[in-house]
């Protein structure tokens, strides 16, 4: 069992803060599998929640399983509408036993076995959410024609950047969209091709430039691992730099990726990354960047800050995740949205000193 960092850490005793049977399915008879991966933020005295919502068409037949997707034939007309393929679960080719994806037997994912939106929930207190009953952003062409994943959000100026992994079967893109209310979006294009993920924009401008965290996940030679990356504009994105790296034999051992966009400290930039071992059971855990070099580590924590051990965490669709998109800071105190279980959000926090103080030995020592 993996030790925890000891600062004090309190689960929200309201957890799950928002499970599937809160989220109204986009079409009748559909099944909302999981609402998680929420990038998080406060705009107008809410803090806002940019829910990942996984849903697939009922499954009725035992010898087959429904893929939904977008249909390819509506594409070609310039139009994203959702279809279902039928694939047949006694095909030898295939591999049904992970849930969220059919595999080959290469081990090459083949489909997904839901297809994700990103909706809207609101909380004057940062606990009781209200959740849209429609979709807030839905998939749109051919790079996202297997949906749209795990959003983090940036203000940067006035606007509001959201960068989310864009699937289909060309792989794994990191696309962007921005809005002023949370109303109106404009999708600003893929930024980074397959296969990448898990991006998140700095708050600010460093040296003239805006900056990216972002995760590579190299074939043959290389690791899934957390790089760097600087731009004149936010579209363009270069300098690219290898910033943390794994850890063999223990809880960050299989992949690493940013979590909750960067935290402005005194010390430098606070972020808060997940990792997972080769059981695929994945922490957070707590790292320090040079606040005008966002491409140095100054420090970095041995041991998570959060790991699976309550119900909604070991158990559900996807067990032993927590997995953290977004986090806000109140008071001197972080609250840190997560994703349990792959299915459903739920709510940590901490005081951001006792953190520091941490993070100051681990550099120090």
């Amino acid at each position: 069992m993996n030790k925890t960092v000891r600062i004090p850490v309190w689960r929200a005793p309201e957890n799950p803060l928002i499970t599937p049977r809160d989220v109204k399915p986009t079409f009748p008879g559909w099944e909302v599998l999981g609402v998680f991966n929420a990038g998080v933020i406060e705009h107008d005295g809410e803090i806002l929640m940019l829910l990942r919502v996984a849903e697939r068409p009922p499954q009725s037949d035992p010898d087959a399983v429904l893929v939904p997707v977008l249909d390819a034939a509506a594409l070609a007309r310039g139009r994203s509408e959702i279809t279902t393929v039928r694939v047949d679960r006694r095909d030898p080719s295939l591999d049904f036993t992970d849930p969220r994806v059919v595999r080959d037997r290469s081990g090459k994912t083949v489909w997904l076995t839901s297809i994700s939106h990103l909706r809207l929930a609101r909380s004057r207190d940062g606990v009781h959410f209200a959740v849209d009953e429609k979709p807030t952003v839905m998939p749109e062409g051919e790079l996202e024609s297997w949906g749209i994943e795990d959003p983090r959000i940036t203000r940067i100026g006035g606007r509001y950047y959201v960068t989310y992994s864009a699937v289909s079967a060309a792989g794994v893109a990191v696309g962007l969209i921005s809005t002023a209310d949370f109303v109106s979006f404009r999708r600003e294009g893929v930024v980074l091709a397959p296969t990448n993920k898990d991006v998140v924009l700095f708050p600010e401008a460093v040296g003239g430039k805006f900056w990216m965290l972002h995760r590579p996940v190299p074939e043959g030679i290389g690791a899934p691992e957390i790089w760097a990356a600087s731009s004149p504009d936010l579209l363009h994105w270069g300098g690219h730099r290898r910033v943390m790296g794994l850890r063999p034999g223990g809880w960050e051992s299989s992949r690493i990726g940013a979590g909750a966009v960067p935290i402005r400290t005194d010390d430098g930039w606070l972020v808060l990354y997940h990792g997972a071992d080769r059981d695929q059971r994945y922490c957070m855990g707590a790292a320090l960047l040079d606040a005008e070099d966002p491409g140095r580590l100054l420090a970095r924590l041995d041991e998570p800050i959060l790991q699976p051990e309550a119900p909604y965490e070991t158990g559900g669709f996807f067990p032993n995740v927590v997995f953290s998109c977004g986090a806000v800071v109140r008071d001197g105190r972080v609250l840190m949205y997560y994703g349990a279980s792959d299915d459903t959000m739920a709510c940590a926090s901490f005081e951001l000193e006792p953190l520091l103080d941490e993070l100051r030995r681990t550099r120090n020592g």
